[in-house]
């Protein structure tokens, strides 16, 4: 088979999974089950060879542990194949998501926002703020593409002293970003998990993202300051001051959010459904109601051949790791959990809320991608065991993950800004050490005073 077929094939099952995935949910039909964990147990035994380093390890050894774990409880085929599709809904995600992002990459939308960053904001602290907030706003919906459209709009100038600041912020963005877009893989599967809806956790997911600015803000306060006093030269004329941020694209922003909000209140349906009906149609309408369908007919190519190869590697990681969190929820081992803390001399809520701060940003410290612990939390806790609600769970979860990503060496963020900058991924993880202790302290305080258990 040649590589372009081999391809196609791929390409065709995964769109197979998350189409059984779409008529499981609109049907419930009991044999689309069987189909849809099939589906995934084929595509992770097509996708397996081709991954490298610790993902293939890592996908490996949750595939063998899955099934040592299943075999040894005797669980009945309906549990194999359900555990196997324990985290498509991440992969239809993934597929269909994306596609929000064609309008922002319009190119009169593009080429206003670099004028409006090289002249409005000259001041290095607003530069810094403007970076983070914009990089949150604009991976809400493409996802980690934001870091090369950001850079290539806040680097169109030399930044004297101002690279690692700039990383800091895109890094820290994206994190905010995580933590309450209804398109991002840690949404879909927490909330699916713990059966809320998007809306119900957006209020406090809000809260948390304007908190990680303030945070981020304070952490590096003391550099900007120096980076303030340094003497920026010239180079700007008094007229071009006029730039202004491109309206068109705030409105898209806008109305792409309120679609979401308002179909969840309309339609009776699932969130992955309703993001995937709106990310196919929104996009299209826009782009045809702005004369710019070459813009969309470019973003749906650029999206099958080469957005999707690149996320293969993510994709069979998760669905993987779904695998391995059945196989662990069938050992019925998250009810032990209670008892163990009980031990401790503090409230099991606030004991289960530190522990799984430090579990999720430990391990994620490491190498480790967050999904795995939060696959494993999400599928096997029940939050009213640890004396918690299942919105407080969500917020714990995500906010961990959110924290956790930007000192990770193997986020998909920190190896692309190494790339950008030509730099070790290290040199990018490191300067956020201080910020994830920070926002975890943050988050602690948040969730016992904002949110409650």
């Amino acid at each position: 088979m040649t590589s372009a077929a081999r391809a196609a094939v791929e390409r065709t099952l995964l769109f197979s999974i998350a189409a059984v995935y779409l008529a499981f949910q609109l049907t419930q039909l009991e044999m689309l089950i069987f189909l849809q964990g099939g589906l995934v147990l084929l595509a992770i035994a097509m996708l397996l060879p081709k991954l490298k380093g610790t993902t293939f390890w890592l996908t490996l050894s949750f595939m063998a542990i899955g099934v040592v774990l299943l075999s040894v409880q005797k669980a009945a085929p309906r549990v194999w194949f359900e555990s196997a599709g324990i985290n498509v809904t991440i992969v239809t995600l993934f597929l269909f998501a994306p596609l929000f992002g064609i309008p922002v990459r319009i190119p009169a939308y593009v080429e206003a926002l670099k004028r409006f960053f090289e002249q409005r904001l000259r001041s290095k602290t607003a530069l810094f703020a403007g970076t983070q907030l914009l990089t949150q706003v604009m991976g809400v919906f493409i996802n980690v593409g934001s870091i090369s459209v950001v850079y290539h709009m806040v680097f169109v100038k030399p930044q004297h002293g101002m690279t690692r600041l700039l990383a800091n912020a895109m890094n820290r963005g994206f994190a905010g970003a995580i933590l309450w877009s209804p398109y991002f893989a840690a949404m879909t599967l927490v909330t699916t998990s713990l059966g809320l809806s998007w809306s119900s956790v957006l209020f406090y997911m809000a809260g948390l993202a304007v908190l990680s600015i303030a945070v981020s803000w304070t952490v590096d306060l003391r550099e900007l300051n120096r980076a303030e006093m340094e003497k920026q030269p010239e180079t700007v004329k008094m007229e071009e001051h006029r730039a202004s941020l491109p309206m068109g694209l705030g409105l898209y922003l806008v109305a792409a959010i309120a679609v979401i909000i308002s179909m969840e209140q309309v339609i009776p349906l699932p969130m992955v459904i309703l993001i995937c009906i709106a990310a196919v149609l929104f996009p299209l309408i826009w782009c045809l109601a702005k004369g710019e369908t070459a813009v969309y007919r470019s973003g749906i190519k650029n999206h099958v051949t080469v957005t999707l190869p690149a996320l293969q590697k993510e994709m069979t990681l998760f669905m993987a790791a779904g695998f391995f969190s059945g196989s662990i929820g069938v050992t019925n081992l998250g009810s032990y959990v209670p008892s163990l803390l009980g031990d401790i001399p503090l409230p099991i809520s606030v004991t289960f809320t530190v522990l799984t701060i430090l579990l999720i940003a430990g391990t994620s410290l490491i190498g480790l991608h967050p999904i795995v612990p939060v696959t494993l939390l999400a599928g096997g806790i029940d939050p009213l065991s640890v004396q918690i609600t299942p919105v407080y769970f969500a917020v714990l979860l995500l906010g961990s993950w959110a924290l956790s990503n930007p000192i990770s060496p193997a986020s998909a963020v920190n190896n692309l800004l190494a790339g950008l900058l030509k730099k070790p991924v290290f040199e990018m993880a490191s300067p956020n050490y201080k910020f994830a202790g920070c926002m975890a302290v943050a988050l602690f305080i948040y969730l016992m005073t904002i949110v409650g258990k």
